[in-house]
């Protein structure tokens, strides 16, 4: 099976990578971004433009920039029982349908940068099993059950870079205080990812695990107390709102 990547921009290369990593070699990329170095380093196949790449691939990864996802698709020899899986946040499956002809089945995907470590929790819908297993080389797929869930699921994309700048900071703090500064940024950045895996392995309700955790009199307790009372946790979910609000608009 032909996997086209159309748009090899970083989070692009990323996939390609990963894909690569996973065993799947039949890739065809689009000729912009990095993909004439990608095509280089690992050996594979430049299409000559995106006409080229729709005639030949059988599913084709979209990651393209948003505002760009339609255009990109549009006149192009799709045929039916082609699939196309759009990394494009917020583009909805209304809008492609648009421009492509019957037969072309579009799936929406939220792959993150951690798919470079085959690490990345990738939202999928409308579920496919064929790309359940492709996507399954970035890491966990979630498949969802409607669309309204899927933007819904995709704050997680931005919460995943703003998460990182938390563990940015406690790094740095550490520094400050005189850890070493490889020491700082290994603890602060397993400590999250102790953290998510506690949550994700446990059957245990979340606020149960918390309420563990919190002992009274606790640092833990200090620190969360501090935050609710300068209102972090509340701009946390402005800031969720404010992602969604984007998403809903495009």
């Amino acid at each position: 099976m032909v996997i086209g990547i159309l748009g090899v921009g970083h989070l692009g290369k990323i996939m390609v990578e990963a894909l690569l990593a996973a065993g799947q070699g039949d890739l065809l990329l689009s000729p912009r971004g990095k993909a004439v170095e990608l095509a280089k380093a690992h050996g594979l196949r430049l299409a000559a433009d995106n006409a080229a790449l729709v005639a030949e691939a059988e599913v084709v990864i979209l990651a393209v920039r948003p505002k760009d996802a339609v255009a990109a698709v549009a006149a192009l020899p799709w045929r039916a029982g082609q699939k196309i899986a759009s990394a494009c946040a917020g583009v909805k499956l209304s809008a492609f349908a648009a421009v492509l002809p019957a037969g072309v089945s579009v799936h929406r995907i939220m792959p993150m940068t951690a798919a470079a470590q085959a690490a990345s929790p990738t939202t999928l819908f409308p579920a496919d099993e064929a790309l359940e297993r492709l996507l399954a080389a970035f890491g966990p797929v979630l498949p969802l059950g409607s669309e309204a869930e899927f933007e819904t699921a995709t704050i997680c994309a931005a919460a995943y870079g703003w998460m990182q700048k938390l563990i940015q900071v406690t790094a740095d703090w550490s520094v400050t205080r005189g850890l070493p500064e490889a020491s700082a940024r290994q603890l602060a950045a397993l400590t999250a990812v102790a953290a998510g895996r506690n949550i994700a392995m446990s059957p245990m309700p979340m606020d149960q695990l918390l309420s563990e955790l919190v002992t009274p009199g606790g640092i833990t307790e200090r620190g969360l107390n501090l935050l609710q009372a300068r209102g972090t946790l509340a701009a946390w979910e402005e800031a969720c709102e404010a992602v969604r609000d984007k998403l809903t608009a495009q």
